[in-house]
């Protein structure tokens, strides 16, 4: 090395740890606008959503119930108390069962209806909005109309069957209909919202695979079950997890329709959750309910995650 050169370098390493020492206080000169911008919102989360989470849990290790004088600590004794209680291994069945029954139907059928509505048109455009329309009304609203529709004295349903000489089954007071006719009105609403989130998927997949699969031979079954189906694998992902968590919080529908009777026989684990905390005054243990809940979605999820999984050469 020549002594033009020795000296560059030596004068060039100073230069170069000058700016490797600018470098990150630009960053955080970066850093502190952001944080600004987000301060809004992040004292909105922390207010409204991480520190009622963090009181809940709180609640959950005391017999906190409202208004009382003393709230002792009783540590797990209301998760103790929640896994020796039959009402609770109720709800949770009828949670479980509403989640399978209503997440594979509604999977299926938004499948279904996307392939066959999935060609833009004037017809299948009206045919979408039609399933669509049900899933912008509340809950509410929905449970009340169908309340009433399935009202076998004055019903519409109920009508229809008097017409027809049939016999008017009081849906909603029957033991083994009630929880069948919250599934059913369930489906019926967020089918069109799956049908969309399908629609969407769908439209993404290249072209050139399905032509490549009819240049092999590949029958529309081998087309749907080779091609599409792993094309779409991260919209099926979306959609399950969605609809397992909305299906295992679900409440408006199930309070307004039968309020979890008759006899607890459509009762959920957010509406037990709702009559400990709400009605019973009973907040400890409501809490426990809570994350009984919360921990049983983490443990879904991760299943669904882990069963869904995929890489980009998928």
């Amino acid at each position: 090395m020549s002594a033009q050169t020795a000296l560059r370098a030596r004068e060039g390493a100073p230069l170069s740890r000058a700016r490797e020492g600018a470098e990150p206080r630009r960053r955080r000169r970066r850093w502190q606008p952001a944080w600004l911008f987000m301060a809004p919102s992040l004292l909105i989360l922390g207010v409204f959503v991480i520190y009622p989470i963090l009181v809940s849990f709180w609640y959950s290790l005391h017999d906190w119930t409202i208004g009382a004088a003393v709230e002792p600590f009783v540590g797990l004794g209301n998760y103790i108390a929640l896994f020796q209680d039959p009402q609770f291994y109720n709800a949770l069945g009828n949670t479980v069962e509403l989640t399978i029954v209503s997440v594979v139907l509604l999977i299926v059928l938004g499948l279904a209806l996307a392939i066959g509505l999935l060609k833009d048109g004037p017809v299948t455009k009206i045919v979408r909005s039609t399933f669509f329309f049900p899933t912008v009304v509340s809950l509410t609203s929905i449970g009340l109309v169908w309340r009433f529709l399935l009202d076998p004295d004055i019903g519409l349903i109920g009508g229809i069957s008097h017409a027809l000489g049939l016999p008017a089954l009081d849906w909603l007071q029957s033991t083994t209909l009630a929880l069948p006719a919250v599934i059913f009105v369930d489906i019926w609403k967020n089918v069109g919202f799956v049908m969309i989130i399908f629609i969407g998927g769908l439209k993404a997949v290249p072209g050139e695979r399905y032509e490549a699969g009819r240049l092999d031979g590949a029958s529309e079954w081998q087309i749907t079950r080779y091609i599409t189906l792993p094309s779409i694998r991260p919209t099926l992902l979306f959609a399950t997890l969605i609809l397992t968590i909305q299906s295992l919080q679900l409440f408006d529908l199930v309070y307004v329709m039968t309020g979890g009777g008759p006899i607890f026989h459509t009762d959920t684990l957010v509406t037990e959750l709702f009559r400990e905390g709400f009605v019973n005054y009973r907040t400890g243990y409501a809490s426990a309910i809570s994350w009984v809940l919360f921990a049983l979605i983490m443990l879904i999820s991760a299943l669904q995650l882990r069963i869904f999984r995929y890489d980009d050469v998928d």
